[in-house]
């Protein structure tokens, strides 16, 4: 007999989305978090947009899961009443010779299912906003912004309603795979321990992921991938935002550029950039900024002088290094590992947010399908 029907390992926007799925679905679960709160790493310290879904490769997990988990997130903030707006995104091409990048982003948002793209001239774009300049743009009515820190106490009320159970400053310190489920050998943050018997687990670790499974005795570790840590600092606006729309230029390799974006107050903040590391560390380095308003004045050339001060960092739990495609998400189920009862997530950077509740659902197909 088990203790508990599913531990969750990671009370992020993902291990909250999973455990409020599960709960919903009768299942008994625990949620085991080593902070002392919800969402205190990946999931507050990025840039809170729901994504339309257009630069991913059409057919993977990054694509599918986006589309369906923003339909998924709109509904809910309106059901559920989180703070969210649909501000809708300008891609820009900063340079003639950008103008066909904007045409391919286009065709592979339409592979993914996202139909819903305009484009706009430089007279049309700056219409809109009179403060860019740019050569063209695509017009992204569907990308919005969202409160994270209150969809996820919303997501961590509606598990505890549906009878999940949280555990904070808590580890997982050790798994093992047993004929009848899964042994959890638990830490607290003054040393004590505790075992309990789980009839499936659920890796929503984030950055410890790859760490975490290597724990998990019996679990093939040939397939638990590399982990590559990308900081992207983020440079708040001082004074009003002149733009009432996300503005992303054509994205560069390893990220999107350096992005504008609003809070729902409408303050503005510019970034990620991506800058490798490797260890964790959330240090701004306020002489990135120099290189920040370089490329901002690309599409907003009246930026002033001074008007960037360093606001947070975040660091990404990404599975391709510098120089290497961007990867997929990597969620493992049953049928992937052979090991039993237990789902991976790896490399659940963004859209992770934007897809979480579509990601919940797949963990819950995995985990028990049909």
């Amino acid at each position: 007999m088990h203790d508990v029907d599913c531990v969750i390992a990671g009370a992020g926007v993902v291990g909250l989305a999973i455990a409020r799925a599960l709960a919903l679905s009768g299942r008994e679960v625990l949620v085991v978090e080593q902070a002392g709160a919800i969402g205190t790493v990946t999931s507050s310290r990025n840039s809170e947009v729901i994504h339309a879904g257009l630069y991913y490769t059409p057919g993977s997990l990054k694509a599918r899961l986006c589309v369906e988990g923003r339909a998924r997130l709109y509904a809910y903030c309106r059901e559920h009443n989180v703070a969210h707006a649909r501000t809708g995104k300008l891609i820009v091409a900063v340079e003639p010779d950008q103008l066909e990048r904007l045409g391919a982003i286009r065709a592979n948002a339409q592979s993914c299912g996202v139909g819903d793209l305009e484009v706009l001239t430089r007279a049309q774009a700056e219409s809109l906003e009179p403060a860019l300049q740019c050569a063209g743009a695509l017009l992204s009515p569907s990308t919005g912004i969202i409160d994270s820190q209150a969809l996820m106490l919303s997501l961590r009320g509606d598990a505890e309603a549906a009878g999940a159970s949280f555990a904070f400053l808590t580890s997982v310190a050790g798994a093992a795979i047993e004929a009848d489920g899964i042994r959890i050998d638990t830490r607290d943050a003054n040393g004590g321990t505790f075992a309990l018997q789980a009839g499936a687990f659920v890796n929503a670790a984030g950055l410890d992921a790859q760490a975490l499974a290597g724990r998990i005795e019996g679990f093939p570790q040939d397939l638990v991938p590399p982990r590559w840590l990308a900081r992207g600092n983020y440079f708040s606006l001082s004074g009003r935002s002149p733009f009432s729309r996300l503005i992303y230029p054509v994205p560069v390799h390893g990220g999107l550029g350096v992005h504008l974006t609003l809070d729902l107050a409408g303050s503005a903040r510019f970034g990620p950039d991506v800058e490798w590391i490797d260890s964790v560390d959330y240090t701004v380095d306020p002489t990135r900024g120099e290189a920040f308003y370089d490329e901002i004045r690309r599409y907003w050339p009246d930026l002033a002088d001074g008007a960037l001060q360093p606001a947070y960092a975040g660091v990404r739990p990404k599975l391709s290094g510098p120089g290497q495609p961007a990867a997929d998400f990597m969620i493992q189920g049953p049928a992937d590992h052979g090991a039993g009862p237990i789902v991976n997530l790896f490399g659940i950077e963004s859209p992770g947010l934007t897809s979480s509740l579509a990601i919940a659902e797949h963990v819950v197909e995995l985990l028990y399908p049909g």
